[in-house]
């Protein structure tokens, strides 16, 4: 008989496989369970030794920026100092100096400083606060009397920053702003790390210049440097004197005196031979990171397959989405193309570490774009911008780039850096745009701006708005291309100054109304006069009308002075008629910016009405150039009616200086005609005559006025009189005058006309 056939046996036989088996499987599981703890110990050793590379790399990315933002703060300061530096060349011998101090006292709270000094190298100083006795010998002021920015420190509370102060090319002074220190200190402070990382500023030698109030850990690291305690920490501490001095920023952890292990990170400044050193303690990340080692440690083995499981599957969800993320953020949806954001990050791409002055960035902007999607509708239109999309996409190679920024503009980043590459460049990609490959598309032109980049370090986005000032800079319809130059900064800098002073200067009365008079040829008598605006600040002097004007008439502040000039025209009005003088119509110069509003001439007739100004006493004057714009003309001559009904006379100006229609005029009820004097700078042609002749007869056929504007010479006067011309203004008569001496000249008036 088999063992087999045994009953008990054959139990026995299947006890011993199941054993085996679970001996098998334990034996299995406990291997398994070896190697995934090995395997987890020798993780967590790495992840130790990644997770201190990770700190060090956590504190070089949270301490990088707050060195970018001292570096900019010093920038600002200086920037401050120059403009005042600027300003002080210019004015300083015409101010006494009571009124430097004055000035400097006034500017010291608006430039952010805690008082400004203007110091001598005599060593005297003005200063709305006490400086020593030796401010000229301070060490940063010295080196502004060689021409370099200084830092000086006044006490353990102020920092003085300095600059030279020139004139005629030598240095005469030096100009210096005081601060706080704790402005600085304020600024070192980070939240990050729950507040307990300390930053501090130290020279290249080591010596600490702004420290945060407690200096331990900073004495600390000191006493390193003193007994050499550690010599690990020693040659990271030499290595990092080395990088200070060759401008290299750096990290690494060392344990301080007292035990406690720290991470230092270290970043030079470029405004200075500056360092910040930031400290933070390792136990603020390492305690967290310890609790995450134990708890994987509990449960890796049993969540490694459901974690690689949801991993997976979010993985791909993560992938599909960041896809989907990615293409609205960097993709123009209606072009397909990278947009504005993928153009900065290239461009910032392109310019790292560009020499100055070697790439351009160039805007491109569809003129009248407007007009194909009213003629050709808007798929035409969406159509219009995906051709030039592409076409820059094919006229770029792989280190250019374009994109469409927004609406109908587009930018370009080139490798061209001369104006007439450049210019060549941009025709050969317009010539791209319009060729004959796009059938009968609408044939595009542009307005193009662009800013050679002589600093590439700035922000992407100045760059870009100095291509768009550029662009702006370009009279309306031109083409260009048109380049950021200093002049271009310069003139931005007199328009932003030029409004921010309009609103003070309009309400302390300094823009000034002049009047010139228009004498009625048939008589030699006066009938009339224009009001003109003259513009004398206080601290600035005379401004003159070409220079704020157009300025005024881009923002639409044109309106309000406008307003004022015709209110102070009506106040002279009113004071003519109570002294019992005899009044004569004065025209005041309208802008075609009221015409946006169909209500234009409401304040107009509120200000008349409240001066109690009896009609035909008040004349408004339109620029030829209103008449002529298509959409305009139902709104101008509903407006003209407006004006007559109001009680206003109403005169075209300028007429002659642009394209005039003179069949367009018929349909405008005007009052009178300005002829612009350009007629009248070559009489000596028969043609010249012959036209004027025309002109002022088809005027007197429609019931309207002429007045010839800008006559100067008594031929030109003679003529006129044999013309019927009605009116004559002009130098002949009288220059515009400040309304007291124009009342002076009425009084001795019969005049004669002589050669201005």
């Amino acid at each position: 008989m088999k063992l087999t056939d045994r009953p008990s046996d054959k139990n026995h036989f299947s006890r011993i496989a199941y054993s085996f088996s679970e001996k098998r499987v334990f034996f299995l599981l406990s291997v398994l369970s070896v190697l995934v703890s090995v395997v987890t110990l020798w993780n967590a050793v790495r992840l130790w030794t990644a997770i201190d590379r990770r700190m060090q790399n956590y504190v070089t990315d949270v301490s990088l920026p707050l060195a970018d933002r001292l570096d900019l703060q010093l920038l600002h300061l200086y920037q401050d100092l120059q403009l005042l530096e600027n300003h002080l060349s210019d004015v300083q011998n015409d101010m006494s100096e009571a009124a430097l101090l004055a000035f400097l006292d006034k500017q010291a709270p608006l430039l952010e400083f805690s008082a400004l000094a203007m110091i001598r190298p005599d060593g005297s100083a003005l200063c709305t606060i006490p400086l020593p006795e030796d401010a000229a010998g301070l060490p940063g002021v010295r080196a502004s009397f060689r021409g370099e920015q200084g830092v000086s420190f006044l006490d353990r509370q102020s920092i003085l920053y300095s600059i030279p102060l020139w004139e005629g090319g030598q240095i005469t002074g030096v100009v210096a702003g005081i601060q706080d220190r704790e402005k600085m200190q304020q600024l070192m402070r980070s939240n990050a790390f729950s507040g307990q990382s300390l930053c501090c500023l130290i020279d290249t030698d080591g010596s600490v210049v702004i420290s945060p109030t407690d200096l331990k850990p900073f004495l600390q690291l000191d006493d390193i440097f003193v007994t050499q305690s550690d010599r690990a920490a020693v040659g990271r501490i030499e290595r990092m004197q080395e990088d200070m001095k060759n401008h290299r920023g750096g990290v690494f952890s060392f344990t301080a005196t007292n035990r406690t292990d720290l991470i230092l990170s270290y970043h030079p400044l470029d405004s200075y031979d500056w360092v910040l050193l930031t400290l933070v303690p390792s136990n603020l990340i390492l305690q967290e990171v310890e609790r995450y080692i134990t708890r994987t440690f509990l449960i890796t083995a049993g969540m490694i397959l459901l974690l690689a499981l949801i991993l997976f599957v979010f993985f791909r969800a993560s992938r599909a989405y960041y896809r989907q993320l990615e293409r609205f953020a960097f993709e123009d949806l209606l072009t397909g193309e990278m947009n504005n954001a993928a153009f900065r990050l290239r461009c910032r791409e392109l310019l790292q570490g560009a020499p100055a002055g070697t790439r351009s960035v160039a805007l491109l902007n569809i003129l009248n774009f407007k007009l194909i999607n009213e003629t050709y509708g808007a798929a035409e239109g969406d159509n219009t911008l995906r051709r030039v999309m592409e076409s820059l996409s094919r006229s770029v190679s792989g280190d250019e780039a374009a994109a469409r920024a927004d609406a109908d503009n587009f930018f370009l980043c080139l490798r061209e850096n001369e104006p007439t590459a450049i210019a060549r460049r941009l025709q050969k990609i317009t010539d791209e745009i319009n060729g004959p490959q796009w059938g009968e598309s609408p044939c595009l032109s542009f307005s193009q701006g662009v800013y050679i980049v002589d600093e590439p370090a700035l922000d992407i986005t100045i760059i870009q708005d100095r291509a768009k000032s550029a662009c702006r800079s370009l009279p309306h319809g031109a083409q260009g291309p048109a380049f950021y130059d200093s002049a271009l900064t310069e003139r931005l800098l007199r328009e932003h100054e030029l409004n921010d002073l309009f609103a003070d200067s309009l309400k302390s009365g300094d823009f000034h109304v002049f009047l010139q008079p228009k004498v009625l040829l048939d008589g030699d008598r006066i009938a009339g006069a224009e009001a003109l605006v003259r513009w004398h600040h206080p601290q600035r002097g005379m401004i003159y009308p070409s220079d704020f004007i157009p300025l005024f008439e881009k923002n639409e502040k044109i309106c309000q002075l406008d307003l004022y000039v015709f209110e102070q025209v009506c106040l002279t009005l009113r004071r003519w008629i109570d002294s019992g003088l005899e009044p004569f119509p004065v025209s005041v110069n309208l802008s075609r910016r009221h015409f946006k509003q169909s209500d234009c001439l409401r304040p107009f007739e509120e200000i008349a009405r409240r001066y109690r100004i009896p009609s035909g006493l008040l004349e408004l004057e339109l620029t030829e150039s209103i008449l002529f714009e298509d959409r305009a003309i139902e709104t101008v001559k509903a407006q003209i009616l407006e004006m007559h009904r109001m009680g206003f006379l109403c005169s075209l100006d300028d007429f002659g200086a642009g394209y005039s229609s003179l069949g367009l005029l018929m349909e405008f009820d005007v009052d009178s005609i300005k002829l612009d004097r350009r007629f009248f700078l070559r009489l000596s042609r028969r043609r010249s005559k012959d036209l004027v002749e025309s002109i002022i007869s088809l005027a007197h056929k429609i019931g309207a006025q002429t007045v010839a504007e800008g006559i100067e010479t008594t031929d030109q006067l003679d003529f006129l009189r044999e013309m019927g011309c009605d009116l004559v203004q002009g130098y002949v008569f009288s220059r515009p005058l400040p309304i007291p001496a124009f009342e002076d000249w009425m009084k001795n008036w019969p005049g004669r006309a002589s050669d201005g």
